[in-house]
């Protein structure tokens, strides 16, 4: 097992690993501890009592943060005709059809954000074993297959994060800077967690939130008390 850094050590020195914090003292405790040299990103990691080989507890969705993320997304569109010129007039970075699948394949990765007109997907599809695996393909559950195109281009530019559990449950989600001051994250931590919870699932039994950590990038993990949020 690698070695903690230093500076990694000292924050862990900060942390009760016994304690599960209050949201707002897991903000002010992660910011604390934070030691990169630049603007590092808060995350919030959730661990989920689910089963997600069972098609009905599959754990994904999209949402605006109230405040943001602090990043600026770069948005690429596929669309034509008139649909190309409104996804232009919101502010997409990229917008074209086939050029960009060729553009893409050919190891161009310069997006953040991937939205397509239904009519687009089977253009899209194309892209599969490269979107796939970087969760960036459109699909219909996050907003990003749609014909309103103006209001996922704005939306993912206002801070629009995605959510998914993985194989495991595990669910991470960026909710802003540590330049954010605490109440605004504390803010978007709140409103990501009632998301979260708004999507359990009717079959999942017992705790759903078995696990709740906030943290960033490089930092200490911090032990949130779910019932705080």
């Amino acid at each position: 097992m690698a070695k903690k850094s230093k500076n990694l050590r000292a924050a862990y020195e900060k942390v009760d690993a016994t304690k599960l914090y209050s949201v707002e003292e897991a903000v002010a405790l992660a910011k604390e501890t934070s030691f990169a040299k630049f603007d590092a990103t808060v995350e919030v990691a959730y661990n989920l009592n689910i089963d997600t080989k069972k098609s009905d507890q599959q754990i994904r969705g999209a949402m605006v943060l109230p405040n943001g993320t602090g990043k600026t997304a770069r948005v690429l569109v596929f669309a034509k005709g008139a649909k190309a010129d409104e996804a232009t007039a919101a502010g997409a970075d990229f917008v074209g059809a086939d050029e960009l699948v060729a553009k893409i394949n050919g190891g161009w990765m310069d997006f953040d954000v991937v939205i397509a007109t239904p009519d687009m997907m089977a253009v899209v599809g194309r892209l599969g074993r490269v979107l796939g695996p970087r969760n960036l393909m459109p699909n219909p559950k996050t907003g990003t297959v749609t014909m309103d195109v103006t209001k996922a281009v704005e939306e993912s530019k206002a801070g629009k994060v995605n959510y998914r559990a993985d194989k495991a449950g595990n669910v991470l989600v960026p909710i802003g800077k540590v330049s954010f001051d605490d109440a605004k994250l504390v803010e978007n931590f709140k409103a990501l967690n009632a998301a979260i919870l708004a999507a359990k699932p009717a079959t999942a039994k017992g705790n759903f939130i078995t696990n709740l950590t906030v943290t960033t990038t490089m930092g200490a993990g911090v032990k949130v008390d779910s019932a705080s949020v």
